[in-house]
C-alpha cells in the first residue's frame, strides 16, 4: 500500500467519522434529567432487590448447612 492511498483512507475515515457526528440529536436538558433520574432509581431498586435476595439465599443455606 502505497503512503498515499493510506493517508486517503485515514482522511475519508475522519470524514465519515465527522459525518455520522453531526448526525447525532442530543437531548434536551429536561429530557436528559429524566431520563437519569430514571436510571439512577432504577438501579438503586434492583441493588435493593439483589440485596434481600441474596440475604434469604444466605440465611437458608446457613440453615440447611446447619
Amino acid at each position: 500500500m502505497s503512503e498515499k492511498s493510506g493517508k486517503a483512507q485515514k482522511t475519508s475515515w475522519f470524514k465519515g467519522l465527522q459525518a455520522e457526528f453531526k448526525k447525532i440529536v442530543w437531548p434536551d436538558k429536561k429530557t436528559l434529567v429524566k431520563q437519569t433520574t430514571a436510571v439512577v432509581s432504577v438501579s438503586v431498586l434492583l441493588g435493593a432487590i439483589i440485596t434481600v435476595i441474596d440475604t434469604i439465599l444466605k440465611y437458608g443455606i446457613d440453615f440447611l448447612v446447619k
